[in-house]
This record gives C-alpha cells, sequence and structure tokens, in this order.
C-alpha cells in the first residue's frame, strides 16, 4: 500500500505545481520596455572580492552604458587577494570612461554584518558623498555583464510601475547564468527553476502577497526607499541579503522581479564542488537553522523529485503510470526553465538527479551550520 499512496502524493503535489503555485514554471524573460526618458542620477554600486577572473569584461560594460543620465561607477575591493582593484582600473582607463570608475577600500568587516552588505554599504556611503543628489542606486554583482541600454532599461521598468499607481521602489533580473558545461547544465538551470518555485515572481510581484524575493546580481533600488527601511544596517546580518533586502521594502513600497535574457553571469562553474558551495552557502539559512525544517525539506523532495522515476519500476501498471505521469508533469513544467538556457529538451528529463545533487548540498549546508563554518564564501566564514 506504500507505493500507491506514493504515487497519488506525488502526483497530487505536481498537479498544485503545476496549477497552484502561480504558474511560477513558465519562466519567461520580462517584457521589453521602452528606454527611460528621465535623466535621474544613479550610483552603480559593485562588490568585488577577488574577481580578477571576471571584472576586466564587466565594468568596461558599466562604463560604456549608453545612458542619457548621469552615472558612476563605485567598485568597492573586498579585500581582494588578486589583481581585482588593478585591472577594474585599467578596463576603465582602455574603454575612455576612467571617469566614470571610483575604486573604494572597504574597512576591515565589523561584527554583525555581512562581506557583501558591508561592501554595498560602503559603496553607497561613498556615492552619496559624491553626489547627494543620487536618486537610485544599481546594486550589481561583479560577474554580471549590462548590455549597453541596461540602466535606462531598468530605470524605464522602474518607472512603469507608476503607470499603475504607485511607482516600484525595487526593479530586480536575475541574469542569464553560465551555462556550457554538463555540470552548469545540469546544476544551472535548477537552481533558476527551484529559486521561481520557492518565491513565484507573479507572487513577489503582487503587493497584496507577502512573499518577496530580488535577484541580488542586478537590483535597482530606489534612494528613498532604503531610507525608508533604515539603510542596509536594518539587513546587516542577512546571509540571503537580496530577498532580506526585498523583504524589507515590500513592506514600505512596491517590488518588482523577473527574467533577464539579456544580462548575463560571465561567472564559469568549472566542477559540481563550484555549485554545491553556492548552494550549501545558504540553503540551511533557508530553512531558519531548523533541523525539523531541514528533515520535512529533504522528505519533501524525495517524494516530489524522486520518488516519480522510481515508481516507474513498481510491477504495478497503476503505480507506475502515476509514476509517469508525475515525471512527465515535472519535465514539463522545467521545459520553459530549460528553453531559458538554450538547451536541448532531453535535459527536462533530468531534474530529478539535479534535485538529488541539491539535497545532498541542502545536508552539507546544515553540517557545515553545526560546526560553525556556515555561510562560507570564497574564505570568510559568515554565520549569524
Amino acid at each position: 500500500m506504500i507505493a500507491p499512496s506514493l504515487g497519488i502524493i506525488a502526483l497530487g503535489v505536481w498537479l498544485y505545481l503545476l496549477f497552484g503555485r502561480a504558474f511560477f514554471w513558465l519562466g519567461r524573460p520580462s517584457e521589453e520596455i521602452p528606454n527611460s526618458l528621465h535623466s535621474a542620477v544613479i550610483g552603480v554600486i559593485v562588490p568585488a572580492r577577488n574577481e580578477a577572473a571576471v571584472i576586466d569584461q564587466t565594468i568596461t560594460a558599466l562604463v560604456q552604458q549608453d545612458y542619457s543620465g548621469y552615472f558612476q561607477v563605485f567598485l568597492v575591493d573586498d579585500h581582494s587577494e588578486d589583481a581585482t582593484r588593478s585591472l577594474a582600473r585599467k578596463a576603465a582607463q582602455s574603454a575612455g570612461q576612467n571617469q566614470r570608475l571610483t575604486i573604494i577600500q572597504a574597512p576591515e568587516l565589523p561584527d554583525g554584518w555581512t562581506g557583501k552588505l558591508w561592501a554595498l554599504e560602503n559603496g553607497i556611503r561613498s556615492a552619496l558623498e559624491v553626489f547627494p543628489d543620487i536618486e537610485y542606486f544599481l546594486l550589481t554583482d561583479a560577474d554580471i555583464l549590462h548590455p549597453p541600454r541596461s540602466l535606462s532599461r531598468l530605470l524605464a521598468r522602474m518607472e512603469a510601475g507608476s503607470l499603475n499607481g504607485r511607482p516600484y521602489s525595487l526593479v530586480s533580473l536575475m541574469a542569464r547564468l553560465h551555462c556550457r558545461s554538463f555540470v552548469e547544465r545540469l546544476m544551472i538551470p535548477a537552481f533558476v527553476y527551484f529559486f521561481q518555485m520557492l518565491y513565484p515572481f507573479r507572487r513577489c510581484n503582487n503587493p497584496k502577497d507577502r512573499i518577496a524575493a530580488a535577484a541580488g546580481g542586478v537590483m535597482l533600488l530606489d534612494r528613498r526607499s532604503l531610507e525608508q527601511i533604515g539603510g542596509l544596517v536594518s539587513i546587516r546580518g542577512a546571509l540571503i541579503d537580496d530577498c532580506a533586502l526585498a523583504a524589507a521594502v515590500k513592506q514600505q513600497g512596491r517590488i518588482w522581479i523577473g527574467l533577464s535574457s539579456d544580462i548575463t553571469s560571465v561567472r564559469p562553474y568549472t566542477g559540481v564542488a563550484d555549485i554545491w558551495r553556492m548552494i550549501a552557502r545558504t540553503a540551511f539559512t533557508q530553512l531558519r537553522y531548523s533541523t525539523p525544517f531541514l528533515i520535512g525539506a529533504i522528505l519533501a523532495m524525495l517524494v516530489t523529485f524522486l520518488a516519480p522515476p522510481l515508481l516507474l519500476f513498481s510491477p504495478s501498471r497503476e503505480v507506475a503510470g502515476l509514476g509517469a505521469a508525475s515525471w512527465l508533469i515535472m519535465a514539463g513544467t522545467f521545459w520553459p526553465t530549460i528553453r531559458f538556457h538554450r538547451l536541448n529538451p532531453l535535459w527536462a528529463l533530468v531534474l530529478p538527479l539535479s534535485a538529488l545533487i541539491y539535497m545532498g548540498a541542502t545536508v552539507d549546508s546544515a553540517r557545515r551550520f553545526w560546526r560553525h563554518k556556515g555561510g562560507e564564501w570564497k574564505g570568510r566564514i559568515q554565520e549569524y
């Protein structure tokens, strides 16, 4: 009786995910909107720690933005041990835009702050000292490659909120992640899919819904909204800083998150270990450091992602049929994300394997926390 019940539960879960989770799985890139005609002053804040491999590309793209208003790029060097600073400076010089780039050395990390938020805080402070009339901050990661009209389009999206009432306070785009190697094809689309499952974009964009999320690689933030939440100090210890910021801002105003087809990440993931560390850094934080939540999450993933293919081996045709139906729905909902990453449709069938690896990384995240090594990123342990 266990197998039939398991098959019914798995199918019920997938029917709920198909119809009852705000159609998170559609995975459509955000619609193009006209460039902004408003010439707002924008401070671009780029936290960087050991980013020598990518910083020349991303800084070049930022200082060459085709934007009618004034903007300045503030690179905050978070105690890099490589040539991040010099390569960034050379990139701006080679682009003929040396005046567009200001490089800041982040002070020593104080207690209670995560490294990235402390770098952003110091970048914002420096930007306001130089340009007190800044209206917006673009908070963007050092591996994000922006197309020439990125600033204009982000500002236009921010202003588009005013067409339906209050303007947006925070606009965020999930960049297209690097997805070329076998490991990246196995793990990156699943990451995007799971993120949207946890934070359905339609619900995040609904001001009446409590769910809030942002993609930390690209966030355009209204200065007044930042001041209303008390600045970044109000979330200074958050490991999942982008979603913490979105939740704080949504209590005061409106937020919007979407997928981008032309803003990309140039950071490659060379092996499973790279992506494993990315997951393990915050997975247990997502579960509120709760062992019961961890057990519940593992059981839920087993039933949802692993049970359907395993049920195919049941001698009962009915049970095997339930497993096949569940796996078919799973692959169907995963297909738009696979298409977004321009992969072969057959990759939609491998989600159970991807989920198994994510389960392992989640358990490892808890193990690291219990050993007081949680939140580790680029040699820095951050767990609060």
